[in-house]
């Protein structure tokens, strides 16, 4: 895809040495060219002489960098965002713009920073097909239950005939009538749902393309579902600027950039834990409680990350954890982390209440061996899912089904409550709808009153008769949990609290984790054991790994980084693939395999863990013996 500068050209690629830090808002650094790092200005320049203030970001058109670059690359990227490369800049330009002196020709660009969010295609049967274009000053006029139009990626339908049928009801159309609802329409509904729900049975509706020489510009780039005021659970202050990517040095530092780039209401959900966050906070700290024993003197120049989960290859011992409504985070959703995921070399977990559909995110896969594994949800009426199964069956990445036990009934999300929507969200593929009521606005609590609440452990029975893929369960939070797993014979137990949103107190995932490697050591050889919950560190994940945690998922942090695109995802899985290598070699090992209990001194949790099984007078009691030694 090709962009336009993005405004004047005014400064040239000048070497880094000459340019004074605090001259600069935002700064991309293109690799060095026969030793020679360039700097390419997305933003706006700050006075030099102004050395005591922080950046601020000034009035006007951005500023790009100028340079004599060799031949016409189609892009350029750094830390693979791109840097697009505009053909034929003025003599003038040329001029103040210093010759890179390299072997790949003569030619004259200018590299300018493309939009973080591709704005979504125009429909194909655009004004090159006949189709008329109309200014927004017309759209506006038809804004009346019985004349509505609205404008959405490009296209201007008439909902006249329409609002009566729309799921989420005529208010929401209402308040967009004769506007452009674009931003929001893409914050919450999957690709192709026009064509799918409209168009395919009124296709009239569509009346031509909107000018886009009307439209305004937009203000920022981040999702515009309408909300009230945000919401944080837990975040770090956000910061005073506008946080870029290359800011980004660790996974903690997403959480302030994500809280800007979000709308309200996306944050609140995907941030918030259950009531206290009692849970939420306790998960990250339980990381900070297990030390490191390293072994020094051994030879750590090769290190290798690789490892399999249910008999399919990982690059690394992470993944991407389920979450649902992944749109709210980014408009790519599920589709644009599938990408990413296979570009990577991860696993997805995808999750019923994704904001895509099943069959959509198959399109996001970048590689024909992608391994996804899918997360189920049961609903209520069996038959739903069953059929859902079936199309799991069906897709061409799945391998593995976890069926999420820890969440009979939703968790009380306070900050999500609080924050309200004026639109209905809808999953992609449970059909869960998002509306709020009296006692809130939460995502997770309406989309979740599908969900069977008397799922027992006879179903597992019925589960494994509707797959022959492998099956895990995830949501264990006991050791005596995990053992009756292991006894019912499923291939992975996944050890969550939720993310902390479910149960307020349920213990941390790496509790569960230490007591069963305490307790039951055998069960870690009858199926595979996961984690997640709390990790934002490739210190945690090696943690998890030494105490015999077969991979460790992330959530929030993934979603996070989706806020800046696919580019942000890549950046996140750079930073936990560096982190989990340095701190391989730090302690000594340079294979997954030859990590242990040994390498960890787990003393300052164990007063914090069960010293032995409990059951209560109804529980069923495992008749497996522990192996002995």
């Amino acid at each position: 895809m090709r962009y336009p500068a993005v405004g004047p050209v005014r400064h040239s690629a000048v070497p880094m040495d000459r340019v004074a830090p605090t001259a600069l808002l935002r700064y991309y650094v293109l690799p060095r060219v026969f030793g020679r790092p360039l700097l390419t200005i997305q933003h706006h320049v700050q006075s030099r002489a102004d050395t005591t203030t922080p950046p601020r970001r000034a009035a006007g058109p951005p500023r790009s960098a100028t340079a004599l670059l060799p031949t016409h690359p189609a892009e350029l990227r750094h830390r693979r965002r791109p840097l697009v490369i505009v053909q034929n800049a003025g003599q003038g330009q040329a001029r103040r713009a210093p010759l890179l002196r390299c072997s790949l020709g003569g030619g004259i660009y200018v590299a300018s920073q493309p939009p973080s969010r591709p704005t979504p295609p125009l429909h194909p049967n655009s004004s090159k097909g006949g189709k008329k274009l109309i200014p927004l000053s017309e759209v506006a006029k038809h804004n009346q239950p019985g004349d509505l139009w609205i404008v959405i990626n490009g296209r201007v339908l008439d909902l006249s005939n329409y609002a009566g049928q729309h799921p989420g009801g005529t208010a929401i159309l209402q308040t967009w009538a004769g506007k452009d609802a674009s931003a929001l329409f893409n914050a919450i509904h999957s690709p192709g749902i026009v064509e799918e729900r409209l168009l395919s049975q009124q296709p009239g509706a569509y009346i031509g393309d909107i000018d886009p020489s009307t439209l305004p510009t937009p203000s920022h780039s981040g999702s515009s579902v309408s909300a009230g005021s945000s919401a944080t659970a837990g975040s770090a202050p956000v910061a005073d600027h506008e946080i870029t990517l290359d800011e980004i040095i660790g996974l903690p530092d997403l959480d302030a950039a994500a809280e800007q780039r979000m709308s309200p209401k996306g944050w609140a959900y995907i941030s918030a834990g259950a009531t206290d966050m009692s849970s939420l906070a306790a998960n990250r700290q339980a990381f900070n409680e297990i030390w490191f024993r390293p072994r020094v003197l051994v030879d750590v120049k090769d290190v290798d990350t690789s490892t399999s989960f249910l008999g399919s290859p990982s690059s690394v011992p992470f993944f991407i954890a389920p979450t649902g409504m992944s749109k709210l985070a980014g408009p790519e959703g599920e589709p644009g982390l599938a990408t990413v995921a296979g570009k990577e070399g991860l696993v997805q977990f995808i999750s019923t209440n994704s904001s895509a559909p099943l069959d959509k995110i198959p399109e996001g896969r970048s590689a024909d061996d992608q391994v996804q594994f899918f997360q189920l949800y049961v609903d209520k009426n069996r038959d739903n899912s069953e059929k859902l199964l079936k199309r799991c069956n069906e897709h061409p990445g799945v391998r593995a089904v976890f069926v999420t036990v820890d969440c009979p009934a939703p968790g009380k999300r306070e900050a999500d409550e609080r924050v309200r929507t004026t639109a209905v969200l809808e999953s992609g593929t449970s059909g869960g709808v998002v509306q709020a009521d009296k006692r809130g606005g939460g995502v997770g609590r309406t989309t979740g009153q599908y969900i069977d609440p008397k799922l027992n452990w006879d179903d597992l029975r019925w589960l494994r008769s509707q797959t022959p893929m492998p099956i895990g369960v995830k949501g264990v939070q006991s050791v005596e949990d995990a053992i009756r797993c292991a006894d019912a014979g499923v291939d992975a137990i996944y050890l969550s609290n939720h993310g902390g949103r479910a149960l307020d107190g349920s213990p941390p995932a790496l509790y569960t984790l230490l007591e069963l490697r305490k307790l039951r050591p055998d069960v870690f050889d009858k199926c595979e054991v996961y984690i997640d919950g709390g990790v934002r560190r490739g210190t945690d994940i090696v943690k998890a790994l030494c105490l015999g945690a077969r991979g460790v998922g992330l959530g929030r942090p993934f979603l996070y980084a989706l806020s800046f695109g696919q580019d942000g995802v890549h950046h996140a899985v750079d930073i936990l693939k560096d982190e989990v290598e340095t701190t391989m070699r730090l302690l000594g090992v340079n294979k997954l395999s030859e990590l242990g209990p040994h390498l960890v001194n787990t003393k300052a949790l164990e007063g914090k863990i069960a010293t032995e099984l409990a059951y209560g007078p109804n529980e069923e009691k495992s008749t497996s013996a522990p192996k002995t030694k």
